[in-house]
């Protein structure tokens, strides 16, 4: 059984402009993260590059 985890900080995606929680991946990086997954990020290059 999976556990609730209410404490973690949460952003608001950039791109689909979702909530996501904080990562451990993230915890070196998280004031530059600004996209909740890798397809977000290369979404948002393709809209900036057109």
């Amino acid at each position: 059984m999976a556990h609730a985890k209410p404490h973690l900080p949460q952003k608001t995606c950039a791109v689909c402009g979702r909530p996501f929680a904080w990562r451990r991946k993230w915890a070196r990086c998280w004031d530059e993260v600004r996209y909740c997954s890798a397809a977000c990020r290369r979404r948002r290059t393709r809209q900036t590059a057109s």
